[in-house]
């Protein structure tokens, strides 16, 4: 098949999650033996990665307008060059989904989280979420879920059916830790936290709660976020040394920061299943994560809960475990990942489905 997929910021994956999933499930696609295009917003160095086919289009740099600006473009971009299927990625894009079906190209749409409860947007932004809620039941072919709680909540505020589809992750810990030791850190002696630095994801919280912790550990907080300046310097006010913060960290440097830490923290408040909890739950980390119904879904019963002031005295719980209690935790994480989170499965979860739309 030739598919697309649209709504993202382009590969190779420099941001989110999203980002992630679209370049972890359109290599595999294409070794499948599917001829795959991702539009981009950021220039790579040739018009191909990994086999996927680059297709940059411009964009509005701007808070409220850089998604759906992109989106339209290359949705005309895409009416022109039709594939046999196209993936849509984020409810906010649901509005151009029927533009692809009037010319016959069957649209998927993931709609991600309840992204209208993020702090960072405003009441005009809110209602667009809002109103693409509905859209995304209605303009799309199908509406595809990955998080049963999303799945839930579509179905009952909306009586309509999604397609339940998770992220994926990759199993084991990776040997490598130059780049670990280059952030003066030592492998299995740091918390790490990564996230967008953005208010529902709580990074401020995780560095003050580490900063009442008594200890000789430190804390790795990974990550960045545009138009987030203000509050992202707040984040960045410490004079903790062991508080180490490399801003948005990529590629081998992530995989070796999940493989070599004492423990993960994940205390995102906003969205389905989140990239960065399942990836180091396959790396086998130590997980505690903020109680949400999402997080929970993803790591209930293999990892340490957490509420808003509890967690200085969760982090305190893992460094007084053993580490034989620390290693059985892991194994949990990475049995369970291997169950429900495999990128293969994943994988052949959206060729069934690209394969029913098209017919």
């Amino acid at each position: 098949m030739r598919l697309a997929i649209l709504g993202t910021r382009g590969i190779p994956a420099n941001y989110g999650g999203f980002e992630t999933f679209a370049e972890e499930l359109s290599q595999r696609l294409v070794l499948r033996g599917h001829q795959v295009t991702v539009y981009c917003r950021e220039r790579h160095a040739t018009g191909e990665y990994l086999g996927v086919k680059l297709r940059y289009l411009p964009t509005i740099r701007h808070k409220y307008f850089d998604t759906i600006a992109h989106t339209f473009l290359s949705t005309l971009h895409l009416l022109l060059h039709r594939p046999d299927a196209a993936l849509y990625c984020n409810a906010a894009n649901a509005i151009f989904t029927w533009m692809p079906r009037v010319v016959g190209v069957p649209v998927a749409l993931n709609v991600d989280g309840l992204e209208r409860k993020r702090k960072k947007w405003n009441r005009a932004a809110r209602t667009w979420y809002l109103i693409s809620e509905r859209l995304s039941t209605w303009f799309p072919n199908r509406a595809v879920s990955d998080a049963e709680k999303i799945a839930e909540y579509y179905r009952e505020r909306y009586g309509a059916e999604t397609t339940f589809i998770p992220y994926g992750a990759p199993l084991g810990k990776v040997a490598e830790r130059e780049h670990v030791t280059r952030l003066g850190l030592e492998p299995g002696r740091y918390f790490l936290y990564v996230t967008r630095f953005e208010l529902e994801n709580n990074p401020l919280l995780v560095r003050q709660s580490f900063e009442r912790l008594s200890t000789g550990m430190k804390l790795a907080l990974v990550g960045d976020a545009p138009y987030a300046g203000e509050y992202i310097r707040q984040i960045r006010d410490t004079r903790d040394p062991r508080v180490v913060l490399p801003g948005a960290v990529y590629g081998d440097g992530y995989h070796q920061l999940q493989s070599h830490c004492l423990a993960y923290v994940h205390a995102t408040e906003v969205g389905g299943t989140h990239p960065a909890l399942i990836e180091a739950m396959g790396r086998g980390c130590v997980i505690l994560y903020l109680r949400t119904p999402e997080n929970e879904e993803v790591a209930g019963g293999i990892g340490i809960p957490f509420e808003r002031g509890e967690l200085t005295a969760k982090m305190r719980e893992v460094l007084d475990m053993s580490g034989e209690e620390r290693s059985r935790l892991g194994q949990r994480a990475m049995d369970r990942v291997a169950e429900r989170y495999s990128w293969e499965a994943v994988t052949s979860a959206y060729e069934r489905l690209f394969r029913e739309l098209v017919g």
